[in-house]
């Protein structure tokens, strides 16, 4: 079998993770980070000043940091089902990440950038699952009695991602031999 030359070390690699597939990982995975760091600090700072102790903090009329323990997922679908939300959600998450990963050469700038957001998020409640087998919520936005579910920095970086994905899909020009609707 033939040496592999230093060069042609280096064109295996090129063709394996091209530039701009180089640059869209790196992105991808610095905003993941962001956002995982973002929640996980966050969170960090939840279970100390509010869930140690059942504090309420009331940052403006309509905005309050209340603790929050959400054994399901959104809004709270599938609590009963501890062994969904404890394995089958945390897995599916993972593999949901992993899939965003291989679509990166695939999508527009703002699907990369929603795809990133969507990652950070689901792995910042996956780490939450897999420590507590819940997630910690304690965003409560509230208005003339009505309140939206609590939630958290990886439940909104979700939410904006998964906007953004939606918006490049929508601003996205289909091509002629493009036969989906």
């Amino acid at each position: 079998m033939p040496a592999l030359s230093d060069s042609g070390f280096r064109t295996g690699c090129t063709m394996m993770l091209s530039a701009p597939r180089l640059l869209y990982s790196r992105n991808f995975v610095f905003l993941l980070l962001a956002v995982l760091t973002s929640d996980q600090l966050s969170k960090s700072w939840a279970l100390s000043a509010l869930f140690a102790n059942g504090n309420q903090i009331v940052v403006t009329p309509f905005l309050n940091f209340t603790p929050v323990w959400n054994p399901g997922i959104s809004f709270g679908m599938l609590a009963d089902f501890p062994q969904v939300t404890g394995y089958a959600i945390p897995a599916f998450a993972v593999l949901v990440v992993i899939w965003l990963y291989f679509q990166l050469d695939q999508l527009i700038v703002i699907q990369r950038l929603g795809a990133g957001l969507i990652a950070g998020g689901a792995l910042g409640n996956v780490i939450d699952r897999l420590r507590f087998n819940k997630v910690v919520d304690f965003i409560d936005f509230h208005l003339l009695g009505y309140h939206w579910p609590a939630f958290n920095i990886a439940d909104s970086a979700i939410f904006i991602g998964v906007v953004a994905w939606l918006y490049g899909i929508m601003v996205t020009p289909k091509s002629e031999g493009d036969t989906h609707a």
